[in-house]
Protein backbone atom coordinates (compact mmCIF):
# COMPACT_ATOMS: atom_id res chain seq x y z
CA UNK A 1 0.00 0.00 0.00
CA UNK A 2 1.15 3.75 -0.58
CA UNK A 3 2.00 5.72 2.36
CA UNK A 4 1.05 8.79 0.48
CA UNK A 5 -2.62 9.77 -0.59
CA UNK A 6 -1.66 13.24 -1.93
CA UNK A 7 0.57 15.16 -3.65
CA UNK A 8 3.43 17.37 -1.52
CA UNK A 9 3.53 20.95 -3.25
CA UNK A 10 7.48 21.12 -3.55
CA UNK A 11 8.10 23.22 -6.38
CA UNK A 12 8.56 26.90 -6.33
CA UNK A 13 8.59 29.31 -9.45
CA UNK A 14 11.85 28.62 -10.54
CA UNK A 15 10.54 25.30 -10.85
CA UNK A 16 7.62 25.82 -12.87
CA UNK A 17 9.15 28.08 -15.19
CA UNK A 18 11.94 25.67 -16.03
CA UNK A 19 9.82 22.69 -16.53
CA UNK A 20 8.02 25.26 -19.08
CA UNK A 21 11.14 25.86 -21.04
CA UNK A 22 12.86 22.84 -20.33
CA UNK A 23 9.48 20.75 -21.99
CA UNK A 24 9.44 23.20 -24.91
CA UNK A 25 13.57 22.76 -26.05
CA UNK A 26 13.67 19.45 -26.73
CA UNK A 27 15.80 18.93 -30.89
CA UNK A 28 13.40 21.46 -32.63
CA UNK A 29 15.03 24.60 -33.08
CA UNK A 30 18.06 22.96 -34.10
CA UNK A 31 16.58 20.75 -36.92
CA UNK A 32 12.92 21.98 -38.53
CA UNK A 33 14.10 26.03 -39.61
CA UNK A 34 14.98 23.83 -42.76
CA UNK A 35 11.43 22.20 -43.13
CA UNK A 36 10.09 26.07 -42.52
CA UNK A 37 12.53 28.01 -45.22
CA UNK A 38 11.59 24.69 -48.07
CA UNK A 39 7.92 26.27 -47.42
CA UNK A 40 8.16 30.06 -47.39
CA UNK A 41 11.31 30.75 -49.38
CA UNK A 42 12.71 34.03 -47.76
CA UNK A 43 14.31 34.95 -44.58
CA UNK A 44 11.10 36.91 -43.53
CA UNK A 45 8.69 34.62 -44.42
CA UNK A 46 10.90 32.42 -41.83
CA UNK A 47 11.23 34.69 -38.96
CA UNK A 48 7.33 35.29 -39.34
CA UNK A 49 6.27 31.83 -38.86
CA UNK A 50 8.22 31.53 -35.52
CA UNK A 51 6.79 35.09 -34.62
CA UNK A 52 3.29 33.74 -35.29
CA UNK A 53 3.93 30.42 -33.33
CA UNK A 54 5.47 32.48 -30.30
CA UNK A 55 2.08 35.02 -30.25
CA UNK A 56 0.09 32.01 -30.45
CA UNK A 57 1.97 30.38 -28.03
CA UNK A 58 2.23 32.89 -25.38
CA UNK A 59 -1.42 33.56 -26.06
CA UNK A 60 -2.86 30.51 -25.63
CA UNK A 61 0.14 30.27 -22.39
CA UNK A 62 -1.96 33.48 -21.10
CA UNK A 63 -4.87 32.02 -21.26
CA UNK A 64 -4.58 28.94 -19.49
CA UNK A 65 -3.71 30.95 -16.78
CA UNK A 66 -7.19 31.29 -15.75
CA UNK A 67 -7.71 27.77 -16.10
CA UNK A 68 -4.98 26.79 -13.71
CA UNK A 69 -5.95 29.50 -11.18
CA UNK A 70 -9.39 27.97 -11.02
CA UNK A 71 -8.57 24.34 -11.07
CA UNK A 72 -4.99 24.00 -8.84
CA UNK A 73 -4.92 20.43 -9.07
CA UNK A 74 -2.94 17.52 -10.55
CA UNK A 75 -4.61 16.73 -14.21
CA UNK A 76 -3.98 20.47 -15.59
CA UNK A 77 -5.63 20.30 -19.40
CA UNK A 78 -7.51 17.30 -18.65
CA UNK A 79 -9.29 18.16 -15.81
CA UNK A 80 -9.96 21.64 -17.69
CA UNK A 81 -11.54 20.27 -20.37
CA UNK A 82 -13.69 18.07 -17.94
CA UNK A 83 -14.93 20.94 -16.09
CA UNK A 84 -15.77 23.39 -19.60
CA UNK A 85 -17.18 20.66 -20.72
CA UNK A 86 -17.78 16.67 -19.81
CA UNK A 87 -16.31 13.95 -18.66
CA UNK A 88 -16.03 12.25 -22.24
CA UNK A 89 -14.23 15.40 -23.59
CA UNK A 90 -11.72 15.53 -20.96
CA UNK A 91 -11.20 11.59 -21.79
CA UNK A 92 -10.82 12.11 -25.23
CA UNK A 93 -7.87 14.43 -24.68
CA UNK A 94 -6.05 12.10 -21.61
CA UNK A 95 -6.71 9.02 -24.59
CA UNK A 96 -4.61 10.66 -27.09
CA UNK A 97 -2.26 12.00 -24.67
CA UNK A 98 -1.22 8.66 -23.45
CA UNK A 99 -1.82 7.29 -27.36
CA UNK A 100 0.39 9.73 -28.89
CA UNK A 101 0.85 13.41 -27.62
CA UNK A 102 3.30 12.83 -24.44
CA UNK A 103 4.20 9.31 -25.42
CA UNK A 104 5.00 9.73 -28.72
CA UNK A 105 6.90 13.24 -28.04
CA UNK A 106 8.91 11.22 -25.61
CA UNK A 107 9.68 8.70 -28.04
CA UNK A 108 10.89 10.99 -30.55
CA UNK A 109 12.91 13.22 -28.37
CA UNK A 110 14.85 10.33 -27.09
CA UNK A 111 15.71 8.71 -30.43
CA UNK A 112 16.86 12.61 -31.27
CA UNK A 113 19.17 11.84 -28.29
CA UNK A 114 20.54 8.85 -29.39
CA UNK A 115 21.26 10.56 -33.15
CA UNK A 116 23.03 13.17 -32.09
CA UNK A 117 24.97 11.11 -29.34
CA UNK A 118 26.25 8.88 -32.51
CA UNK A 119 28.25 11.67 -33.17
CA UNK A 120 30.88 11.68 -30.35
CA UNK A 121 30.12 7.95 -30.36
CA UNK A 122 29.55 6.29 -33.58
CA UNK A 123 28.17 2.96 -32.61
CA UNK A 124 25.15 4.45 -31.57
CA UNK A 125 24.35 5.41 -34.82
CA UNK A 126 20.55 4.47 -36.14
CA UNK A 127 22.45 3.14 -39.07
CA UNK A 128 23.79 0.69 -36.39
CA UNK A 129 21.49 -2.13 -36.81
CA UNK A 130 21.30 -4.61 -34.00
CA UNK A 131 18.51 -6.79 -34.38
CA UNK A 132 17.09 -7.13 -38.40
CA UNK A 133 14.38 -9.62 -39.03
CA UNK A 134 13.83 -8.10 -42.54
CA UNK A 135 10.56 -6.29 -41.56
CA UNK A 136 11.23 -5.25 -38.07
CA UNK A 137 14.92 -3.67 -37.49
CA UNK A 138 16.22 -2.78 -34.24
CA UNK A 139 19.07 0.02 -34.15
CA UNK A 140 21.40 1.05 -31.55
CA UNK A 141 20.39 4.40 -31.30
CA UNK A 142 16.40 2.90 -30.40
CA UNK A 143 18.16 1.22 -28.03
CA UNK A 144 19.64 3.91 -26.17
CA UNK A 145 16.28 5.78 -26.31
CA UNK A 146 14.97 2.74 -24.36
CA UNK A 147 17.61 2.92 -21.98
CA UNK A 148 16.96 6.78 -21.46
CA UNK A 149 13.09 6.55 -20.81
CA UNK A 150 13.48 3.98 -18.59
CA UNK A 151 16.55 5.58 -16.98
CA UNK A 152 14.52 8.96 -16.61
CA UNK A 153 11.20 6.82 -15.61
CA UNK A 154 13.41 5.43 -12.77
CA UNK A 155 14.61 8.36 -11.62
CA UNK A 156 11.29 10.72 -11.29
CA UNK A 157 9.65 7.13 -9.56
CA UNK A 158 12.44 8.43 -6.48
CA UNK A 159 10.10 11.56 -5.56
CA UNK A 160 9.43 14.68 -7.40
CA UNK A 161 12.52 16.32 -5.52
CA UNK A 162 14.57 14.34 -7.84
CA UNK A 163 13.43 14.85 -10.92
CA UNK A 164 13.04 18.78 -10.09
CA UNK A 165 17.14 18.77 -9.97
CA UNK A 166 17.36 17.28 -13.23
CA UNK A 167 14.73 19.82 -14.61
CA UNK A 168 16.30 22.98 -13.69
CA UNK A 169 20.29 21.92 -13.75
CA UNK A 170 19.46 20.67 -17.23
CA UNK A 171 17.18 23.53 -18.61
CA UNK A 172 19.69 25.96 -17.15
CA UNK A 173 22.06 24.64 -18.78
CA UNK A 174 20.75 24.70 -22.35
CA UNK A 175 19.10 28.25 -22.06
CA UNK A 176 22.70 29.15 -21.30
CA UNK A 177 24.34 27.30 -24.28
CA UNK A 178 21.19 28.66 -26.44
CA UNK A 179 22.23 31.85 -25.63
CA UNK A 180 25.90 31.16 -26.20
CA UNK A 181 25.56 30.30 -29.07
CA UNK A 182 23.26 32.81 -30.40
CA UNK A 183 25.98 35.42 -29.55
CA UNK A 184 28.59 33.26 -30.63
CA UNK A 185 27.06 33.35 -34.19
CA UNK A 186 26.41 36.87 -34.27
CA UNK A 187 29.92 37.36 -32.82
CA UNK A 188 31.66 35.01 -34.80
CA UNK A 189 29.85 33.57 -37.14
CA UNK A 190 27.73 36.56 -38.91
CA UNK A 191 28.79 37.43 -42.94
CA UNK A 192 27.29 40.77 -43.75
CA UNK A 193 27.30 39.49 -47.83
CA UNK A 194 25.16 36.53 -46.24
CA UNK A 195 22.90 38.72 -44.43
CA UNK A 196 22.53 41.01 -47.36
CA UNK A 197 21.79 38.18 -49.95
CA UNK A 198 18.97 36.91 -47.55
CA UNK A 199 17.15 39.73 -46.91
CA UNK A 200 17.55 41.32 -50.34
CA UNK A 201 14.18 39.50 -51.20
CA UNK A 202 13.33 38.49 -47.73
CA UNK A 203 9.49 38.88 -48.21
CA UNK A 204 9.37 36.90 -51.37
CA UNK A 205 6.99 33.62 -50.85
CA UNK A 206 7.28 30.54 -52.78
CA UNK A 207 8.36 27.32 -52.45
CA UNK A 208 12.12 26.27 -52.75
CA UNK A 209 12.99 22.77 -54.48
CA UNK A 210 16.17 21.39 -55.94
CA UNK A 211 17.08 21.74 -59.42
CA UNK A 212 19.96 20.06 -59.64
CA UNK A 213 22.05 16.79 -58.61
CA UNK A 214 21.72 16.06 -54.66
CA UNK A 215 19.29 13.51 -53.18
CA UNK A 216 16.51 13.79 -50.72
CA UNK A 217 19.80 14.24 -47.39
CA UNK A 218 22.58 15.90 -49.19
CA UNK A 219 22.15 18.67 -51.80
CA UNK A 220 24.89 18.39 -54.62
CA UNK A 221 24.36 21.22 -57.20
CA UNK A 222 24.46 25.23 -56.88
CA UNK A 223 21.01 25.56 -58.34
CA UNK A 224 17.29 26.14 -56.27
CA UNK A 225 14.51 26.87 -57.49
CA UNK A 226 11.65 29.13 -55.79
CA UNK A 227 8.01 28.51 -57.38
CA UNK A 228 5.62 31.16 -55.98
CA UNK A 229 1.88 30.00 -54.53
CA UNK A 230 -0.91 31.34 -57.20
CA UNK A 231 -3.41 32.27 -54.86
CA UNK A 232 -4.29 32.40 -51.40
CA UNK A 233 -5.76 28.84 -50.62
CA UNK A 234 -1.86 27.56 -51.05
CA UNK A 235 -0.51 30.13 -48.94
CA UNK A 236 -2.22 29.54 -45.96
CA UNK A 237 -1.82 26.29 -46.80
CA UNK A 238 1.81 26.66 -46.86
CA UNK A 239 2.31 28.62 -43.74
CA UNK A 240 0.46 25.79 -41.97
CA UNK A 241 2.45 22.69 -42.84
CA UNK A 242 5.60 25.46 -42.22
CA UNK A 243 4.04 26.17 -38.37
CA UNK A 244 3.59 22.02 -38.06
CA UNK A 245 7.70 22.13 -37.04
CA UNK A 246 7.60 25.21 -35.44
CA UNK A 247 4.56 24.32 -33.51
CA UNK A 248 5.78 21.00 -32.29
CA UNK A 249 8.96 22.68 -31.52
CA UNK A 250 7.20 25.55 -29.14
CA UNK A 251 4.51 22.57 -27.53
CA UNK A 252 4.05 20.87 -24.53
CA UNK A 253 4.03 24.70 -22.19
CA UNK A 254 1.51 22.73 -20.69
CA UNK A 255 3.09 20.02 -19.14
CA UNK A 256 3.19 22.61 -16.19
CA UNK A 257 -0.45 22.53 -15.45
CA UNK A 258 -0.22 18.57 -14.90
CA UNK A 259 1.41 18.89 -11.71
CA UNK A 260 -0.30 21.37 -10.15
CA UNK A 261 -1.07 19.62 -7.05
CA UNK A 262 2.87 19.97 -6.32
CA UNK A 263 3.77 23.40 -6.97
CA UNK A 264 3.39 25.91 -3.90
CA UNK A 265 0.79 28.70 -4.05
CA UNK A 266 -0.30 27.00 -7.75
CA UNK A 267 -3.07 29.51 -8.18
CA UNK A 268 -0.54 31.99 -8.61
CA UNK A 269 2.73 30.33 -9.80
CA UNK A 270 1.41 28.53 -12.69
CA UNK A 271 0.15 31.50 -14.97
CA UNK A 272 3.91 33.20 -13.61
CA UNK A 273 5.79 30.27 -15.07
CA UNK A 274 3.50 30.08 -18.27
CA UNK A 275 4.38 33.44 -19.07
CA UNK A 276 7.40 33.47 -18.40
CA UNK A 277 8.54 30.41 -19.57
CA UNK A 278 7.00 30.72 -22.85
CA UNK A 279 8.36 33.89 -23.38
CA UNK A 280 11.79 32.81 -22.72
CA UNK A 281 11.80 30.56 -25.18
CA UNK A 282 10.02 32.34 -27.89
CA UNK A 283 12.70 34.87 -27.94
CA UNK A 284 15.45 32.30 -28.15
CA UNK A 285 14.01 30.74 -31.15
CA UNK A 286 13.44 33.93 -32.58
CA UNK A 287 16.63 35.37 -32.26
CA UNK A 288 18.46 32.00 -33.41
CA UNK A 289 16.64 31.78 -36.36
CA UNK A 290 17.85 35.30 -37.12
CA UNK A 291 21.10 34.20 -36.57
CA UNK A 292 20.75 31.53 -38.70
CA UNK A 293 20.32 34.05 -41.20
CA UNK A 294 23.36 35.97 -40.38
CA UNK A 295 25.68 33.18 -41.20
CA UNK A 296 24.45 31.04 -43.54
CA UNK A 297 22.67 31.22 -47.14
CA UNK A 298 19.02 30.77 -47.42
CA UNK A 299 19.87 27.66 -49.77
CA UNK A 300 21.95 26.29 -47.00
CA UNK A 301 19.22 26.71 -44.59
CA UNK A 302 16.86 24.93 -46.64
CA UNK A 303 19.16 22.24 -47.94
CA UNK A 304 21.16 21.80 -44.54
CA UNK A 305 22.20 17.97 -44.67
CA UNK A 306 19.68 15.94 -43.01
CA UNK A 307 17.76 18.89 -41.91
CA UNK A 308 20.53 19.69 -39.29
CA UNK A 309 20.36 23.61 -39.75
CA UNK A 310 21.92 24.33 -36.27
CA UNK A 311 25.18 21.66 -37.32
CA UNK A 312 25.97 23.95 -40.29
CA UNK A 313 25.40 27.01 -38.50
CA UNK A 314 27.99 25.53 -35.80
CA UNK A 315 30.27 24.48 -38.27
CA UNK A 316 30.40 28.17 -39.61
CA UNK A 317 30.96 30.10 -36.12
CA UNK A 318 33.73 27.22 -34.31
CA UNK A 319 34.86 25.09 -37.50
CA UNK A 320 35.36 21.36 -37.34
CA UNK A 321 34.52 21.20 -33.89
CA UNK A 322 31.08 22.77 -34.33
CA UNK A 323 29.76 19.56 -35.08
CA UNK A 324 30.27 18.34 -31.71
CA UNK A 325 29.63 21.31 -29.59
CA UNK A 326 25.79 21.20 -31.35
CA UNK A 327 25.34 17.44 -30.70
CA UNK A 328 26.51 17.62 -27.32
CA UNK A 329 24.03 20.80 -26.65
CA UNK A 330 20.69 18.41 -28.29
CA UNK A 331 21.87 15.47 -25.95
CA UNK A 332 21.72 18.28 -23.16
CA UNK A 333 18.92 19.54 -24.48
CA UNK A 334 16.65 16.47 -25.61
CA UNK A 335 17.92 14.88 -21.94
CA UNK A 336 16.13 17.69 -20.22
CA UNK A 337 13.35 17.94 -21.90
CA UNK A 338 12.38 14.08 -21.99
CA UNK A 339 12.79 14.21 -17.90
CA UNK A 340 9.94 17.28 -17.78
CA UNK A 341 7.58 15.48 -20.26
CA UNK A 342 8.07 12.11 -18.16
CA UNK A 343 7.72 13.90 -14.54
CA UNK A 344 4.43 15.64 -15.82
CA UNK A 345 2.97 13.32 -18.15
CA UNK A 346 2.02 10.40 -15.51
CA UNK A 347 0.23 13.23 -13.09
CA UNK A 348 -2.50 13.30 -16.09
CA UNK A 349 -3.25 9.56 -15.89
CA UNK A 350 -2.87 9.64 -12.15
CA UNK A 351 -6.04 11.80 -12.45
CA UNK A 352 -8.02 9.82 -14.77
CA UNK A 353 -7.46 6.99 -12.70
CA UNK A 354 -8.73 8.39 -10.02
CA UNK A 355 -12.14 9.34 -11.88
CA UNK A 356 -11.97 5.13 -12.51
CA UNK A 357 -10.90 5.84 -16.45
CA UNK A 358 -7.33 4.69 -16.54
CA UNK A 359 -5.96 1.11 -15.14
CA UNK A 360 -7.11 1.46 -11.27
CA UNK A 361 -3.77 1.25 -9.85
CA UNK A 362 -2.33 4.25 -11.37
CA UNK A 363 -4.33 6.03 -8.86
CA UNK A 364 -2.25 5.27 -6.13
CA UNK A 365 1.29 7.24 -5.22
CA UNK A 366 4.41 5.27 -3.78
CA UNK A 367 5.85 5.88 -0.66
CA UNK A 368 7.82 8.95 -2.48
CA UNK A 369 4.96 10.43 -3.06
CA UNK A 370 4.83 10.03 -6.84
CA UNK A 371 2.46 8.13 -9.34
CA UNK A 372 5.20 5.50 -9.90
CA UNK A 373 2.68 3.20 -11.73
CA UNK A 374 1.67 6.29 -13.83
CA UNK A 375 4.97 6.63 -14.85
CA UNK A 376 6.11 2.85 -15.27
CA UNK A 377 2.83 2.30 -17.88
CA UNK A 378 3.99 5.71 -19.77
CA UNK A 379 7.43 3.94 -20.10
CA UNK A 380 6.03 0.88 -21.35
CA UNK A 381 3.65 2.42 -24.15
CA UNK A 382 6.92 5.13 -24.57
CA UNK A 383 9.20 2.44 -25.44
CA UNK A 384 7.59 0.31 -28.16
CA UNK A 385 6.77 3.53 -29.87
CA UNK A 386 10.85 4.02 -29.96
CA UNK A 387 10.93 0.14 -31.40
CA UNK A 388 7.54 0.83 -33.86
CA UNK A 389 10.19 2.79 -35.76
CA UNK A 390 6.84 5.31 -36.90
CA UNK A 391 8.13 8.33 -34.37
CA UNK A 392 8.50 10.37 -37.11
CA UNK A 393 4.96 10.61 -38.26
CA UNK A 394 3.75 10.05 -34.91
CA UNK A 395 4.60 13.95 -34.37
CA UNK A 396 2.79 14.93 -37.65
CA UNK A 397 0.02 13.41 -36.23
CA UNK A 398 0.35 15.31 -32.77
CA UNK A 399 0.37 18.89 -34.05
CA UNK A 400 -3.32 18.31 -35.37
CA UNK A 401 -5.16 16.59 -32.40
CA UNK A 402 -2.61 19.17 -29.69
CA UNK A 403 -4.45 21.89 -31.58
CA UNK A 404 -7.66 20.30 -31.49
CA UNK A 405 -7.42 20.45 -27.64
CA UNK A 406 -5.93 23.69 -27.23
CA UNK A 407 -8.87 24.96 -29.07
CA UNK A 408 -11.37 23.34 -27.27
CA UNK A 409 -9.35 24.24 -23.77
CA UNK A 410 -9.39 27.92 -24.92
CA UNK A 411 -13.23 28.22 -26.02
CA UNK A 412 -13.39 26.60 -22.16
CA UNK A 413 -12.49 29.60 -20.93
CA UNK A 414 -15.98 31.34 -22.39
CA UNK A 415 -17.70 28.42 -21.17
CA UNK A 416 -16.87 28.74 -18.08
CA UNK A 417 -17.11 32.39 -17.36
CA UNK A 418 -20.90 32.04 -19.01
CA UNK A 419 -21.54 28.87 -17.35
CA UNK A 420 -20.08 29.40 -13.62
CA UNK A 421 -19.68 32.95 -13.37
CA UNK A 422 -19.15 32.45 -8.91
CA UNK A 423 -15.95 30.60 -9.38
CA UNK A 424 -12.98 32.38 -8.30
CA UNK A 425 -10.64 33.44 -10.78
CA UNK A 426 -7.63 34.89 -8.76
CA UNK A 427 -5.75 35.03 -12.33
CA UNK A 428 -7.69 36.30 -15.65
CA UNK A 429 -7.16 35.41 -19.34
CA UNK A 430 -4.72 38.36 -20.85
CA UNK A 431 -7.05 40.31 -23.46
CA UNK A 432 -9.76 38.02 -22.75
CA UNK A 433 -11.96 38.10 -25.24
CA UNK A 434 -9.71 39.63 -28.06
CA UNK A 435 -6.64 37.45 -27.99
CA UNK A 436 -8.08 34.12 -26.59
CA UNK A 437 -10.93 34.29 -29.79
CA UNK A 438 -7.86 35.42 -31.88
CA UNK A 439 -6.04 32.45 -31.26
CA UNK A 440 -8.87 30.32 -31.63
CA UNK A 441 -8.87 31.48 -34.75
CA UNK A 442 -5.60 31.09 -35.93
CA UNK A 443 -5.26 27.39 -34.51
CA UNK A 444 -8.24 26.91 -36.40
CA UNK A 445 -7.48 27.75 -39.59
CA UNK A 446 -3.74 26.04 -39.27
CA UNK A 447 -5.91 23.05 -38.64
CA UNK A 448 -8.15 23.41 -41.93
CA UNK A 449 -5.26 24.07 -43.81
CA UNK A 450 -3.46 20.74 -42.13
CA UNK A 451 -6.74 18.80 -43.73
CA UNK A 452 -6.24 20.01 -47.12
CA UNK A 453 -2.73 20.13 -47.45
CA UNK A 454 -1.85 17.05 -45.63
CA UNK A 455 -4.77 15.29 -45.02
CA UNK A 456 -3.15 11.60 -44.54
CA UNK A 457 -1.47 12.94 -41.44
CA UNK A 458 -4.46 15.05 -40.19
CA UNK A 459 -7.03 12.79 -40.96
CA UNK A 460 -5.23 10.07 -38.96
CA UNK A 461 -4.27 12.24 -36.06
CA UNK A 462 -8.38 12.89 -35.86
CA UNK A 463 -9.21 9.46 -36.13
CA UNK A 464 -6.66 8.47 -33.06
CA UNK A 465 -9.12 11.31 -31.33
CA UNK A 466 -12.50 9.43 -32.64
CA UNK A 467 -10.93 5.80 -31.35
CA UNK A 468 -11.22 7.03 -27.54
CA UNK A 469 -15.36 7.80 -27.64
CA UNK A 470 -15.51 3.75 -27.66
CA UNK A 471 -13.01 2.98 -25.10
CA UNK A 472 -14.77 5.85 -23.08
CA UNK A 473 -17.86 3.97 -23.08
CA UNK A 474 -16.19 0.92 -22.66
CA UNK A 475 -14.72 1.93 -19.03
CA UNK A 476 -17.46 3.99 -18.34
CA UNK A 477 -19.01 0.12 -18.18
CA UNK A 478 -16.63 -1.32 -16.60
CA UNK A 479 -17.00 1.44 -13.22
CA UNK A 480 -20.71 0.50 -13.61
CA UNK A 481 -20.33 -2.93 -13.11
CA UNK A 482 -17.55 -2.25 -10.28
Amino acid sequence: MSSNTHFKPTLGLLDATMLVAGSMIGSGIFIVSADITRNVGSAGWLIFVWLLTGFMTLTAALSYGELSAMFPKAGGQYVYLKEAFNPLVGFLYGWSFFAVIQTGTIAAVGVAFSKFAAYLFPALSEHHILIDLVYFKISAAQIVAIILVILLTYINTRGVKEGKLIQTTFTLAKLLALFGLIIFGFLLGAKAGVWDANWLHGWDFGKLARTAGGSEDVFIGETIQKTPYEGWGPIIGAVAAAMVGSVFSSDAWNNVTFIAGEIKSPEKNIGLSLFFGTLIVTVIYVCANIMYTAVLPLNEIAFAENDRVAVAASTEIFGSVGTKVIAIMIMVSTFGCNNGLILSGARVYYTMAKDGLFFKQVANLNENGVPAKGLWVQCIWACILCLSGKYGDLLDYVVVVALVFYILTIIGIFRLRRLRPDVARPYKAFGYPVLPAIYILLATAMCVALLIYKPTFASFGILIVLLGVPVYYLAVAGKKDN
